[in-house]
């Protein structure tokens, strides 16, 4: 694959980073070692969180292709929604738009302080910030479909870290908002134990494809301080996905309502789970950082 002269733009979600490449015209297919390489900040790009494919679509406005720092291909991600369902807004003039995804269909919309004026970059110049509203449809509650690898009542699955008649971690809940997650719910979040405890549940037998896995603490019914190990990316300033996970596990435990504001390591995301039409509806912020030409890899 010839990657120089292809164009790209760099976005983040709450500081989710991401590298996002039009492929309507021409098809974008990096291979896992291509795609680690771009990550690699000798590259020049200042490394991502996720790499972004936009490809066209028989059913939708777009399918956005999704690729990990690790060069893995994952379904979906929240944040990386936003910022694909801004670019079509912006170029389509549409009230809605949708995006199609492995993780299945989602539509996005406008929402809030459309064209603000954000903090400045560090070179100085001002990053317009706008809010985007991303309907992120029905969270997968069933074991089948987070997927566990056994049959377990997703509210709690039997899972620990730590010693087993002290566990510094239990019971989490599982849920699918088109990727897996797994939240616990803790006042541990500290760098040191997200990393150790996220790196360690990630590739858990339990799930067959892998987890993102997010630490959770319930400030009050309205508010969760989330940070969140994703799935071949590591630590990261916000997951969008996480996010919509956290309130539904946080909810279905009693913990909180149906809607919050989530505040994660990069901004807020307020997260609303819809009582009529069981969506979970996510509202965030989107920055256009750069853009520029993709190097040789």
């Amino acid at each position: 694959m010839t990657q120089a002269a292809r164009p790209y733009i760099r976005m983040n979600g709450a500081g989710n980073a991401f590298i996002v490449v039009q492929a309507f015209e021409e098809g974008f297919h990096p291979t896992e070692d291509q795609v680690r390489a771009l990550a690699d900040p000798a590259a020049g790009l200042g490394g991502f969180d996720q790499l972004i494919g936009v490809e066209p679509s028989e059913t939708a406005d777009a399918f956005m292709r999704v690729w990990n720092a690790d060069g893995s291909m994952v379904e979906t991600c929240g944040n990386a929604l936003r910022c694909v369902g801004w670019l079509l807004l912006e170029a389509t003039d549409k009230e809605e738009v949708v995006i199609d995804t492995l993780g299945g269909p989602t539509t996005a919309r406008r929402a809030g302080d459309h064209g603000r004026v954000g903090s400045e970059d560090p070179e100085g110049s001002t990053i317009a910030v706008h809010q985007v509203t991303v309907d992120m449809g029905q969270p997968r509650l069933d074991w089948a479909q987070v997927p566990l690898a056994e049959e377990m009542d997703t509210r709690g699955i039997e899972l620990q870290v730590g010693p087993i008649d002290a566990p510094v971690l239990h019971t989490p809940g599982a849920v699918s908002m088109g990727n897996p997650h797994v939240v616990f719910f803790t006042d541990r979040q500290d760098d040191a134990f997200v990393r150790g405890s996220g790196s360690l549940v990630e590739h858990h037998p339990l799930f067959p494809e892998g987890v993102n896995v997010g630490f959770a603490k319930v400030v009050d019914r309205d508010h969760i301080r989330l940070r969140v190990w994703e799935r071949g990316a590591g630590l990261t300033l916000a997951c969008g996905t996480g996010a919509c996970a956290a309130l539904v596990a946080t909810a279905r435990r009693g913990l909180t309502d149906r809607k919050a504001t989530v505040v994660v390591d990069g901004g807020e995301l307020t997260i609303d789970w819809d009582d009529a039409t069981d969506h979970v509806f996510m509202t965030g912020p989107v920055e256009v950082e750069r853009t520029g030409l993709l190097p040789q890899v």
